[in-house]
């Protein structure tokens, strides 16, 4: 009698699932489980957003489990010791999974099989966290890509999609009798603090909720979201991201429904939404790439020039980093952005931008606090990707725009918010203002505030930070860092 493990980590889900479909090909039995154990996460333990999605993911995959026989097993503990525990208690041959391409859990994978060959379990490890199933993509030097464009290149040159998804199973092999399994409320995983309860009114997670934003998005936005996905006041983006971090949903679903929803390979096709969208997770790869033959970049600059980066860490700083953390920074876009975060846990990748050059450009604050910032608060919180994303932000990461482009808050709200209905939606307090006053309210008339019964310092914030002089100070800083290493570059 055959009985296979199934070790599930963010590979939530039924469809497309190469290591579930490989786990129950010859068992008689199944052990579908999953290991709570954020202590092997270091130092980037899951946040508290993270830890509801993932809650209510657990919930709806054991739901769709027993629909087919079976049933989720909840442990928590190492996961080298629950395994082999596992697979001795049940006489199982085989341990299926997923590889996850993060540092941590590369590690780990190791240790787990290593801990269950000598129990004599076999190990089968699966790819399909990203689109080339697990293969690297590296340049003619047999180096890795530094930079997005030529990788972009490489990615299209090699075929992004390489193979066909695959249907979830129609049913399952049954679990063992004498099963021992935690309940999923024992983990303990929603936050404390009551600010999540209104996430449902956003998100569904499962592997339901990822087939229906991707069903939306393929019918009503992807022909627009090459000239929408940039406006924070429309929803012209898929809002797939936190769906692909948990593996409710894998890319090759996604590249492999553009094609069929447009007829033909994204990459090379007239639809220029389509090719947009799959560039975007071509930017996932590159980010998993990187971090990969960087296991570093999550904690430390790519760019080592940064290493001694004049951070601010004085009182001010912190006073500052309060007032962006809950929205009070009296900058308008920015305001709107981190207040979207706080109550939807979830933020436009466009405002995610100009927040992020507020952080680190105007008030000079380390990248790593809004790194952590948006690790304990998005839904999507992605290692890969939240690094390369604040690293790009403040100049110093990979491909990383460059240090002198600093994002003037006011213009990018005027050309990406033009109406103002991101702005008045979140910030209410300004709503009644006129559009053209609502990006820099502080250069506004008084009688003009007054009218709209906007009062500065009261009602809404005055600004904590000066754009134009921050920004001079900004550039000071660059200037002194690249002054020490030129001249540490001529001894």
């Amino acid at each position: 009698m055959t009985r296979s493990i199934l070790w599930l980590r963010r590979d939530l889900r039924l469809t497309d699932h190469p290591a579930l479909l490989a786990a129950i090909r010859d068992a008689n039995h199944l052990l579908p489980v999953y290991i709570h154990a954020p202590e092997e996460e270091q130092p980037w333990q899951p946040g508290a957003a993270s830890n509801w999605w993932l809650h209510n993911s657990l919930i709806a995959l054991d739901r769709d489990l027993r629909k087919l026989g079976s049933g989720l097993i909840i442990a928590k503990g190492s996961s080298r010791l629950v395994l082999r525990k596992l697979a001795i208690k049940h006489q199982c041959q085989h341990l299926f999974f997923t590889c996850l391409p993060e540092p941590a859990s590369i590690q780990r994978d190791s240790r787990v099989c290593r801990e269950l060959t000598k129990a004599g379990v076999s190990c089968h490890q699966f790819h399909s966290y990203q689109l080339l199933g697990g293969n690297s993509i590296r340049r003619i030097d047999g180096g890795s890509y530094r930079v997005f464009t030529p990788f972009w290149r490489a990615l299209q040159k090699q075929g992004m999609l390489q193979r066909s998804t695959e249907p979830a199973p129609k049913a399952l092999p049954p679990l063992p009798n004498e099963i021992d399994s935690l309940e999923i409320d024992s983990l303990k995983l929603l936050p404390s603090n009551p600010w999540y309860r209104e996430f449902h009114n956003h998100w569904q997670p499962g592997e339901a909720g990822a087939f229906k934003k991707l069903h939306d998005f393929m019918q009503q936005t992807v022909n627009d979201y090459h000239t929408g996905r940039d406006r924070p006041d429309l929803s012209d983006t898929s809002r797939l991201s936190a769906h692909l971090h948990f593996g409710e949903i894998s890319p090759v679903q996604i590249a492999n429904g553009l094609s069929a929803r447009i007829g033909g390979t994204p990459a090379y096709t007239d639809n220029e939404g389509a090719s947009q969208y799959l560039r975007q997770l071509a930017w996932r790869e590159f980010a998993i790439d990187l971090l990969a033959n960087n296991p570093d970049t999550d904690r430390l600059p790519f760019d080592s020039r940064f290493a001694d980066y004049p951070w601010r860490s004085d009182k001010q700083a912190k006073n500052l980093l309060q007032k962006w953390q809950r929205g009070e920074t009296g900058i308008p876009i920015v305001d709107a952005g981190m207040r979207e975060l706080w109550q939807t846990s979830w933020m436009h990748n466009r405002v995610r931008m100009i927040v992020a050059s507020l952080l680190t450009k105007n008030m000079g604050i380390h990248w790593l606090e809004g790194a952590r910032w948006f690790w304990d608060t998005l839904v999507d919180a992605d290692l890969a990707n939240n690094s390369l994303g604040w690293q790009w932000s403040a100049g110093c990461g990979a491909d990383a725009a460059p240090y002198f482009r600093i994002f003037n808050p006011v213009r990018q709200a005027e050309r990406f918010d033009p109406n103002g209905n991101y702005i008045k939606h979140w910030l209410p307090e300004l709503s009644t203002l006129p559009t053209k006053s609502l990006y820099a309210p502080w250069i506004v008339k008084t009688s003009e505030l007054f009218k709209a019964g906007v009062q500065l310092g009261k009602t809404y914030p005055k600004p904590s930070v000066d754009l134009q002089s921050s920004r001079r100070e900004a550039l000071k800083r660059w200037e002194s860092v690249k002054r020490r290493s030129n001249t540490a570059g001529s001894k």
